[in-house]
């Protein structure tokens, strides 16, 4: 047998504090401070409450309240123990036991078993929901349980990635009695064995969470509950903020509020601004079951055209940096593949491109993005990208908006044909960069077929525990995908917090998932 290791990658989630005014405290390790409860204000409500259903950034709420075999603490960038302690326990990479943790309940005081593990897991395969994580499952093949404890994962291939699967919040540890096996879970509730309880629940508005007294895990609470408050936009966030309504902000911050808060020290007198480098990215995606974008010949004439550097300027104002790769910056295997390939936007060739395709006429356009789940300078990117394609005569673009529930009803039903997508990864490893976005089933709802890629390059990849060691498949892959320009990265974005200067934990609340873990946040003591 041997104990599952992988090398290090650079941590997504390496975090660095900018004081935007001195600090007025120190932390408190007294036990009042720990009681205390903190509100914090977000742009990215769930999309659903079910694990089973979501591939998506519910996984905010979910590694709070819910429980997964391993995770990432703070820190790290491999797989550690939560529920379980785990291992491959043979040479190939197909066979990866876990054992329970004693005396594991779940919130509602039910025992958390083996088999309540496998009937997690195994829920997600049958109800294989709509843009759900069945797609993150294709290696395994079956579950045993031995005991009330010990859970064995038997994989159809070889595959080094599936503990970092396992430490997705999608992967969940749910009550059989209360998730049934063959349905989604629809009543607004939830019951987990993670840090937290959610003791109410108002869609898009808010969520109370208070410590679960029955939680064994690695986390280290520091506050004595958390209430999430879920805002439309970024702007009424920030005037929460400003006002005292709410002590904390993640996610959703535009690039104009992230300047002020940097720079305007008098409107933000009391706030501070926790930056972290992680591995979020933006792109577009094109449906080529739409005529419109069916040539590639049109898609790669968007390709050429796309001035990254002039979007991230306007738009971004120093928050982000241009992609031209859908494996970012930070995560080993990144390449510039996009840039080698089109190098500087040029009108010239872009027209070329249509030309030799026979494409004469101006190609009409819709784009589509969601107003609420990125920010509200999404309007503004996608306004801009209208413009950059129109300037060049061989384009005309119609822009639309829809929530977040809408449009991704909307995009997996093929229904969009360019739309804007963002991507958090699942955990540090190019293979989550790109996998999740192909097959006939994928987390885009658009069949991307490369059998090259999904045949040969991934699981050669796949056999290699050394994650240093795969550059040259990932990089192949990248080369295929920039030759199909089926998706189109656009930048490599930050994360801020923006919190009230007697708030603590900011700079170890993001995970290499770039997930909140809230129980890092805690307010501390005044002078």
């Amino acid at each position: 047998m041997h104990v599952f290791n992988r090398t290090s990658l650079q941590a997504a989630a390496a975090l660095a504090s900018i004081s935007l005014v001195s600090g007025c405290g120190v932390f408190s390790d007294t036990e009042s401070a720990g009681e205390q409860r903190i509100t914090i204000g977000t742009t990215s409500s769930p999309s659903t409450l079910d694990p089973a259903a979501s591939w998506d950034n519910s996984w905010e709420l979910f590694r709070n309240v819910y429980q997964t075999l391993v995770s990432f603490p703070t820190g790290t960038t491999t797989p550690k123990p939560d529920a379980a302690e785990c291992k491959f326990t043979d040479t190939s990479s197909r066979v990866f036991e876990c054992t329970l943790l004693e005396g594991l309940k779940f919130s509602n005081g039910h025992k958390l078993d083996a088999k309540a593990v496998q009937h997690s897991i195994e829920r997600i395969r049958t109800i294989d929901a709509e843009g759900g994580p069945n797609g993150m499952l294709g290696s395994l093949d079956s579950i045993e349980t031995v005991g009330d404890r010990q859970i064995v994962f038997k994989l159809n291939k070889a595959d080094a990635t599936f503990p970092f699967v396992l430490a997705t919040p999608a992967m969940s540890i749910v009550d059989p009695a209360e998730y049934p096996a063959d349905k989604l879970r629809k009543d607004g509730k939830i019951a987990g064995s993670g840090p937290y309880v959610l003791d109410g629940y108002e869609e898009r508005k808010q969520a109370e969470l208070t410590r679960n007294p029955n939680y064994k895990g690695f986390a280290d609470r520091k506050n004595g509950g958390v209430t999430i408050k879920y805002f439309d936009d970024s702007e009424a966030m920030v005037k929460a903020l400003r006002a005292e309504e709410i002590d904390a902000t993640y996610r959703g911050l535009t690039a104009e509020e992230v300047t002020s808060l940097e720079e305007d020290k008098d409107e933000n007198k009391g706030l501070q601004l926790v930056e972290s480098t992680g591995a979020d990215i933006r792109y577009l995606v094109f449906n080529t079951e739409d005529e419109s974008v069916a040539d590639p010949a049109v898609r790669r004439a968007i390709a050429q055209l796309v001035d990254r550097d002039e979007l991230v300027s306007k738009v971004y104002r120093g928050t982000a940096e241009p992609l031209y790769s859908m494996v970012p910056k930070g995560i080993a295997a990144h390449t510039t593949k996009f840039f080698d390939t089109y190098g500087h936007p040029d009108k010239a060739k872009a027209k070329q491109i249509l030309r030799k395709a026979g494409i004469k006429d101006k190609v009409e356009l819709n784009f589509w993005y969601t107003t609420d789940r990125y920010g509200s300078s999404t309007a503004a990117e996608f306004t801009e990208l209208k413009r950059q394609l129109e300037e060049s005569g061989l384009f005309k673009v119609t822009v639309q908006g829809k929530p977040w529930t809408e449009y991704q009803a909307a995009y997996q039903q093929g229904e969009y044909p360019v739309f804007g997508r963002g991507w958090f990864p699942d955990f540090p490893d190019p293979d989550n960069f790109i996998a999740p976005f192909l097959g006939k089933k994928n987390v885009l709802g658009t069949p991307y077929l490369s059998p090259r890629i999904t045949d040969e390059l991934l699981p050669k990849s796949r056999r290699e525990s050394d994650r240093g060691a795969v550059t040259d498949e990932f990089e192949e892959a990248q080369s295929i995908m920039v030759d199909d320009v089926r998706l189109l990265p656009l930048w490599q974005g930050k994360l801020y917090i923006a919190a009230r200067d007697d708030i603590g934990g900011g700079e170890r609340a993001l995970d290499p998932q770039t997930v909140m873990q809230l129980w890092e946040l805690h307010r501390r003591a005044s002078w």
